[in-house]
């Protein structure tokens, strides 16, 4: 239930506007208020006599609305939200907000806010994939925004893939998830979390190196969710496609020993996350010169040795060096429930996350994943559902472990 819980719902210009009517109507149905700001491309889609009957409230669609603005009303909106979110959210919008820009009252209300973001993205799939569309996500995620979807499917314009808004019910989900999982004042406040996050290098001679293709945005999803709920956060990341999140203890290892290393220093922690894609494997001997063609058509050989097995490592810790919770994540490509359970086991963590990261899926480099969650109850499949959304149940879920 969202009683008494008051939304500050933009919605934006697109085809996608009309799903905002429902989550107004989901929202209202659970006891929450919802006041709309329309912006003018909106107002194209849905009418504000519409959204602002629904809520209950007037939609608001101007900046220097004379009544309003006696009382400085853009910042009013804001200061009175317990929660801000942009559903739909275009492309337009989304760079307005990643670049500070305030030239309209959804904008100014965005760079004003002192609220928490939820953002449901709604665009063509050329537009989402865009490169500049994806540089103002990465600019949102570090500056804390929370994402739901978008979703996969076809769009208004015929085309098929990534960018299409979430459902109302989903974005809703996401809504009552964000108040439901911090009921509580900082929930984590005191509680040390360490996460490994991106990818490691191995290197094989001083310009050429083993990695994977890992982006980091997983774990940086989930350090941000763990920060909200008021943990301090050691992140340990590796080589990422995000800016490391804000208000972290950052630290970089390039490869799986240094990540080892820097894991076990930051020892003793309540909880360990281990998000990376750590290399299993790194080459015997490092050439000191780059290793040049033979001439000969031959390829030279390369003898690898195993890294560390880091989360093996800690989960086999005693107390109180143990975290008393200590989490790992599984990338498969197949048999993923056999393979999965076979790793927990013979890692002996607490709980695992497994997901399949085969190319179709798009999970690396991707902005949603579908997991497979493991522990001693056996394995729960997760929606498919955005990597922040998956940051923040994976949250939820340690708040609940601590208060049992």
């Amino acid at each position: 239930m969202l009683t008494g819980r008051k939304i500050l719902l933009i919605i934006t210009g697109g085809i996608a506007a009309f799903k905002a009517i429902d989550l107004i109507r989901l929202i209202k149905k659970a006891g929450g208020e919802v006041q709309p700001i329309l912006t003018q491309s909106a107002q194209e889609f849905v009418t504000p006599l519409t959204a602002g009957t629904l809520a209950g409230n007037a939609a608001i669609t101007e900046l220097f609305d004379l009544t309003r603005e006696s009382e400085i009303g853009h910042i009013e909106l804001v200061r009175d939200a317990d929660l801000i979110v942009v559903a739909p959210a275009t492309a337009n919008f989304i760079a307005k907000m990643a670049n500070g820009l305030a030239d309209d009252l959804a904008s100014t209300a965005i760079l004003a806010r002192d609220k928490d973001v939820i953002v449901a993205p709604a665009m063509n799939v050329k537009m989402w994939e865009s490169p500049p569309t994806q540089r103002n996500l990465n600019q949102l995620i570090s500056d804390g925004v929370l994402f739901v979807g978008p979703d996969e499917g076809e769009m208004a314009c015929g085309e098929f893939g990534p960018g299409r808004m979430s459902e109302p019910e989903t974005v809703f989900e996401a809504i009552n998830d964000y108040f439901h999982s911090f009921d509580d004042k900082l929930p984590l406040d005191g509680k040390r979390v360490v996460i490994t996050s991106g990818a490691t290098r191995e290197p094989l001679d001083p310009v050429r190196y083993l990695t994977n293709a890992s982006s980091g945005k997983q774990g940086t999803a989930i350090a941000n969710a763990l920060r909200a709920a008021g943990a301090e956060v050691d992140f340990i990341t590796g080589i990422a496609d995000v800016p490391a999140p804000a208000g972290v203890n950052l630290i970089k290892a390039t490869t799986a020993q240094d990540m080892y290393d820097a894991v076990h220093n930051s020892l003793p922690a309540d909880v360990s996350i281990f998000c990376a894609a750590v290399s299993d494997w790194r080459p015997k001997s490092v050439g000191t010169e780059k290793l040049k063609k033979t001439g000969d058509g031959t390829a030279p050989s390369l003898e690898m040795v195993l890294n560390p097995d880091i989360l093996k490592s800690v989960a086999e810790l005693k107390s109180p060096e143990r975290p008393s919770l200590v989490i790992g994540f599984a990338a498969e490509t197949e048999k993923l429930i056999e393979n999965a359970k076979a790793k927990r086991d013979r890692k002996g963590c607490d709980w695992l996350l497994a997901n399949d990261v085969s190319k179709e899926t798009g999970t690396f480099g991707g902005d949603s994943n579908q997991i497979v969650f493991f522990n001693d109850d056996g394995h729960t499949e997760w929606p498919k559902m955005s990597k922040a959304g998956i940051g923040r149940k994976l949250a939820k879920d340690i708040i609940a472990h601590f208060k049992d």
